[in-house]
């Protein structure tokens, strides 16, 4: 270094310093060195001290100056960033990390706000080790960040436990000391008068934030605050472009459903074609109840039908969830037709539900229109069934063909009951009964059926079987079996005199052919059969007697005759009482115990006169 000989020379030293961007002691140096010299006078020193000092002022100048810009193109770059940013999450992490990098402080963090709930939470953070710290909540007003939300003004604290500005709570005291920090900035993200959220610049050490770092993180806020406000945009636009495409392609779905349903109603499909339709559109399983609760169709093991849930549906005109399933009442107006019962599909969105709903008006009209053409066909075997009993001879011929047009073989052997029932719809009770019948219908005030099998097995159960679905009892007789249509009008007309003879005998709710009328019936019958009558009635006695050459049969004929007196018996017999007794308790294990009832034993004694006669 050369020795300075006039202030000149220090001035062109100091500047070339100042040029080439030399620190504030290379500066300081050039002062100290002229003192040490000594080629300066006084005033030449003093001049150059005040050169000096200003030299040192140009310098922090220019070093604020390039400070700011570097600040400036920091937020110039951040602004970019952000606007190339579309997702929420994204833009929020990169807000603190930028602020963190800014402003050199130890852990930055951004908590958004939530107006309905009137609180702000953490929602990111950038240098942060405490999981406690990162999960507080703030009311609007508490702490230092609640504060900043509630009045959208920056606050800052070198001290933050040692600040009695803000409202301290435990749970806010603690985050904040678990994570070590005491120096804290919190500057508002708002757009206008909104205030989306805090951003926050702390250090675990005592540090005051200048003017110039507040104004720096504000800046960076209101960037970001726009930024985050076009990246809610930007979701909320995808978002609903998203829900549109959803909806637009429910809606599809729903047409192509109703299409595909209307499709299979004109095509003559029946109810398990939808329930297998239905199903496979929900990906569930449907069953098709009737508005009694009876099973009509199912597309897999049919569900059972929650009462409760189907009356809410009937109330609310829409579907309603039980705990596994949804019901759908099905309805004509307030008239219950059936029900929908769909399985598998606990959680049903509301397109969904929609679909269900509309499945079970389809339902209703399918049911309407089976229910139409039930009530022609019925008109039409109700035609052939009057014909058939009132003028049989008439036209026997053309009676076969329309019964042939209805599936029916008239020419076949048919047994034919009559089924009566005091009060309730003689309608219905035809219904109930159509499962038995190969043709029904109501003739002279009572339900005429025309079906196949043992006339007096077919009348027991279709008697009990009636008497269940209309819950009163029903008496059913019955004759035949008969073939062609004079045949089946006479055992119409014995049908119809075996359910006069059950109610008259007091066996109303039971089913008989006249066979099972004993006695009665072979007198009440058109065509009886005596030899029938006795083996019904003593066979096993018979039997017995001709295997094993007793005589049950004569100490019957014996008993009876002697007013059933043992001893009177005993004597005609020539035998010795005990013989009786034990003859009579052989008779008893062959016929039962009850064969002295009464009208066992009227039957019995008719059926040993009919015997005699025979044999004679």
């Amino acid at each position: 270094m050369t020795a300075v000989t006039a202030p000149s020379d220090a001035l062109r030293r100091l500047l070339d310093l100042l040029a080439s961007g030399a620190s504030s002691e290379q500066l300081a140096h050039v002062v100290v060195a002229a003192r040490a010299e000594g080629g300066l006078d006084a005033a030449g020193l003093a001049a150059l001290a005040g050169a000096g000092e200003q030299a040192l002022r140009i310098r922090e100048t220019l070093a604020e100056h390039r400070r700011r810009e570097a600040q400036l193109a920091a937020l110039f770059d951040t602004a970019s960033e952000l606007a190339a940013l579309s997702d929420p999450d994204t833009v929020l992490r990169s807000i603190v990390r930028r602020a963190r990098a800014l402003l050199g402080v130890d852990v930055s963090y951004l908590s958004l706000n939530n107006e309905a709930e009137g609180k702000t939470y953490i929602r990111v953070s950038d240098g942060s080790v405490s999981a406690e710290f990162q999960q507080i909540v703030l009311g609007m007003g508490e702490g230092l960040g609640g504060l900043v939300a509630q009045t959208a003004r920056p606050y800052a604290t070198a001290d933050y436990f040692r600040d009695d500005r803000f409202k301290h709570t435990r749970h806010i005291d603690s985050g904040v000391e678990d994570e070590g920090l005491t120096a804290i900035l919190g500057v508002p993200l708002a757009i206008g008068p909104k205030v989306l959220g805090v951003l926050f610049a702390s250090d675990r050490a005592t540090r005051e934030f200048t003017a110039d770092e507040v104004a720096l993180l504000s800046s960076l806020a209101d960037h970001a605050a726009i930024a985050l406000d076009s990246a809610n945009l930007l979701d909320q636009t995808r978002r609903a472009v998203a829900e549109l495409n959803e909806a637009n392609a429910t809606m599809e779905r729903a047409e192509d459903a109703h299409d595909r349903l209307t499709d299979l109603v004109l095509r003559g499909g029946d109810l398990p074609d939808v329930a297998a339709a239905v199903a496979g559109v929900l990906h569930g399983d449907l069953t098709v109840y009737d508005a009694d609760g009876t099973l009509l169709a199912s597309s897999a093991d049919p569900v059972g039908l929650d009462p409760d849930a189907l009356a809410a549906a009937r109330t609310t005109g829409r579907a309603v969830s039980t705990k596994d399933t949804w019901v759908c009442a099905v309805q004509a107006g307030p008239e219950l037709l059936g029900s929908l019962v769909l399985a598998g599909r606990p959680g049903l969105t509301d397109p969904d539900r929609r679909l269900f709903e509309r499945a079970g008006v389809v339902t209703a009209l399918l049911l309407m229109l089976r229910r139409s053409v039930v009530r022609a066909e019925d008109e039409v075997r109700g035609e052939l069934l009057t014909d058939l009993l009132t003028a049989p001879d008439r036209n026997p011929r053309a009676l076969l063909a329309r019964g042939r047009r209805l599936g029916i073989d008239l020419s076949a052997p048919h047994a034919v009951l009559v089924a009566h029932a005091d009060g309730g719809s003689r309608r219905r009770l035809a219904s109930a009964a159509a499962r038995h019948a190969t043709l029904v219908g109501v003739h002279a005030e009572e339900v005429v059926l025309l079906g196949t099998g043992d006339p007096d097995e077919l009348a027991r159960r279709v008697a009990a079987d009636l008497g269940t679905a209309t819950g009163r009892p029903v008496t059913v007789g019955a004759a035949g079996p008969a073939s062609g249509p004079s045949a089946i009008a006479d055992a119409h007309a014995e049908a119809a005199r075996c359910v006069r003879a059950l109610l008259a005998l007091g066996r109303a709710g039971e089913g008989a052919a006249m066979a099972g009328l004993g006695f009665l019936g072979q007198l009440l019958g058109d065509r009886a059969d005596l030899d029938a009558f006795v083996r019904q009635t003593l066979g096993p006695v018979l039997d017995y007697d001709e295997r094993r050459g007793t005589e049950l049969v004569a100490t019957l004929r014996a008993y009876f005759a002697n007013g059933s007196q043992l001893a009177r018996t005993k004597d005609v017999l020539h035998v010795h009482v005990n013989t009786v007794v034990q003859r009579l308790e052989r008779v008893a294990s062959l016929l039962g115990e009850d064969w002295q009832a009464p009208d066992r034993a009227l039957e019995i004694q008719l059926a040993l006169r009919l015997h005699r006669v025979r044999d004679a």
